[in-house]
């Protein structure tokens, strides 16, 4: 299997994470303990569930989670932080909990799929990222799982020449297989997860 390239992606979540991270610790809320759940309100098409996908990547994101100068000098440049909660992020580390239904399993509306319990700006750093890969590769696992369904079995993936981006590429074909695809016609995939 053939490892990513380690790539910092603290910086890929919404601005206003960041924001209200620093009002949280300006009011001295960042040690509060907080949760959050991660759940669907439907099934867009009435397929009664989903299939949930993209627990191993939150987990590699949560564990590669920090800040490096670049991305303090970054945001030092906003005006908008103070240099106690850059101070902050410098020795940030995760030491929340998370209960995840396992990959591959069957999910149903309005039921928690991930549950994060963190202090407050913890919880609030990683939600962008929680959405984005549960909600994407679980979107396509759980289409994967009705088009294998009504095949019969035997489907392969073939969806990266229409993939949004690389990583959706990757990660979807990887979600693909989780939800019952027999492979991919996607070669990095294929080398990256056997």
């Amino acid at each position: 299997m053939k490892t990513e390239e380690k790539l910092n992606l603290t910086m890929l979540c919404d601005f206003y994470e960041l924001t209200m991270g620093n009002g949280y610790f300006r009011a001295g809320l960042q040690d509060r303990i907080t949760y959050f759940d991660v759940f669907f309100r439907n099934v867009p098409d009435n397929g009664g569930f989903a299939v949930c996908a993209g627990l191993e990547q939150l987990v590699q994101y949560i564990q590669n989670l920090h800040f490096d100068e670049e991305d303090i000098a970054f945001l030092r440049d906003k005006h908008l932080f103070s240099e106690d909660f850059l101070s902050y992020l410098r020795d940030f580390r995760f030491t929340g909990d998370i209960w995840a239904v396992p990959e591959g399993t069957p999910i149903f509306p309005r039921e928690p799929v991930v549950t994060v319990r963190a202090p407050a700006i913890q919880a609030q750093l990683i939600e962008t990222f929680t959405l984005l890969t549960i909600n994407h590769q679980s979107l396509i696992a759980t289409k994967a799982a009705r088009v294998v369904q009504e095949a019969g079995g035997g489907v392969m993936e073939f969806g990266l020449r229409r993939a949004q981006g690389p990583d959706a590429g990757i990660y979807g074909a990887r979600a693909a297989v989780i939800a019952g695809c027999i492979g991919t016609s996607n070669v990095l995939a294929g080398q990256m997860f056997d």
